[in-house]
């Protein structure tokens, strides 16, 4: 018996381990550069791409490719097909005359089956500025809304979650109050006696569950990763798939017609509610507080840093919600994109979208902050995100990674994690 229940376990072992050894390349690659190494040119200029197509690693020659030349996420300029020759073609674009992004997307049919990519082509991004305005009383607006945050108490309640504890962490499951409803989250803390630095996490966008941030806790880091749905963050996966197809469907335009009942009001106002929560903490320096996430979670820490000064430090990886109005000028605006649906082009969301664009907040980041994203961004356009980076006054560093889409390099992270524990680990 024990042997059959052995071969079984190896059986399933097996199949597992082929499911994880599948490639994830494809068979085919489309391979599309730009003609300048770091992919950047001074406005005005003309970028050449290169196309290659390669199977088994050998470029195919003689093949066509179509391609499509467009600022990012807009209109093409451009749409043509090419024929390889000895294995390469290439083509120019027209000059560039702003300072934003063009990206080259190339497709070819091999053996009945589609392959594509692109690369985009970057245009003094540093002179790139919001279209996006700042309200004359966006700074009234929040000091009331966390004015009226501060007058609700924080009653955290803390539950141990024994199967995710290590030898050297506890973690718990944490509610707290926020401005309507609760926020929820999972607090990871160092079991040895002594005061510690902190780390916010604050999530990219969707429902689902959360686990936690043990290893920097090992590392002698308070961590508190927080939903932000006023939902507990420990059930089951399905649980979230409903509330994501369900009642939290489009949850990033809800009430946009009204600046004061904005689905993200309560979401930027919680956001604060956890550094109140981890101030609270007895094992918490007093002193030390970083903020990070990607996405949506990059947003959230640029807008937590710009809304409450006890942050210290901050690290974004492609922060959506910024510039949301570039559509409206006849460029990509920020994820989630609701400009660029006429629908939702109503003076009222245009205007609410000003209290809540992470550019209006940038501009009042003062903390040092770590940044990074790709030219290759097919979620949060670079245009976007370069509007409110350069208006950020405080100290900042920029790490470019050409090539990614919204995802990050191993690299990336680690950058990322050497720089915060270098400044919270002094």
């Amino acid at each position: 018996m024990k042997n059959r229940l052995f071969l079984l376990l190896f059986f399933i072992l097996s199949l597992c381990l082929q499911g994880i050894s599948q490639p994830a390349r494809q068979l085919v690659q489309v391979i599309v550069t730009p003609d300048k190494s770091d992919w950047t040119y001074e406005k005005g200029e003309q970028a050449q791409f290169q196309i290659m197509v390669l199977k088994n690693n050998v470029p195919l020659d003689g093949i066509d490719v179509k391609y499509r030349i467009s600022p990012e996420l807009m209109d093409a300029w451009e749409e043509k097909t090419v024929t390889l020759k000895k294995g390469v073609a290439t083509v120019k674009a027209k000059r560039f005359n702003d300072a934003g992004f063009l990206r080259c997307q190339a497709s070819v049919e091999v053996d009945g089956k589609t392959y594509s990519s692109y690369s985009t082509a970057g245009f003094s991004p540093e002179q790139i500025k919001p279209t996006t305005t700042l309200p004359s009383d966006f700074e009234q607006f929040w000091d009331g809304a966390k004015a009226d945050l501060a007058k609700i108490p924080i009653n955290p309640v803390l539950t141990l979650m024994p199967e995710r504890c290590t030898d050297k962490v506890d973690v718990y499951h944490v509610s707290i109050d926020n401005i309507k409803g609760k926020i929820y989250g999972i607090l990871c803390k160092p079991k040895a006696e002594g005061k510690y630095p902190a780390i916010l996490h604050v999530p990219g966008a969707g429902i689902r569950p959360y686990y936690g941030d043990v290893r920097s806790a090992e590392k002698g880091i308070i961590t508190f990763q927080i939903g932000i749905h006023g939902i507990p963050v420990n059930l089951e996966q399905k649980v979230y798939d409903n509330l994501g197809s369900g009642a939290l469907n489009g949850y990033q335009v809800a009430n946009m017609d009204d600046k004061d009942n904005y689905y993200y009001k309560r979401v930027y106002l919680g956001c604060v509610r956890a550094v109140d929560f981890i101030e609270s903490l007895d094992c918490f320096n007093g002193q030390d507080i970083a903020v990070t996430g990607g996405s949506q979670g990059g947003a959230l820490s640029i807008i937590t840093a710009a809304l409450d000064s006890r942050i210290d430090y901050l690290a974004a990886f492609y922060p959506a919600l910024s510039d949301l109005t570039g559509y409206l000028h006849g460029r990509a605006g920020g994820w989630p994109h609701m400009f660029k649906d006429n629908f939702t082009n109503k003076p009222q969301k245009i205007e609410t979208s000003k209290y809540y664009d992470v550019v209006n907040f940038a501009r009042f980041v003062k903390v040092p902050g770590w940044y990074s994203w790709g030219y290759n961004d097919n979620v949060c356009p670079p245009t976007s995100m370069h509007a409110a980076y350069n208006v950020i006054p405080g100290s900042k560093e920029l790490h470019l990674f050409q090539e990614t889409q919204h995802w990050t390099f191993p690299e990336q992270q680690e950058l990322k994690n050497n720089w915060l524990f270098k400044k919270l680990l002094k």
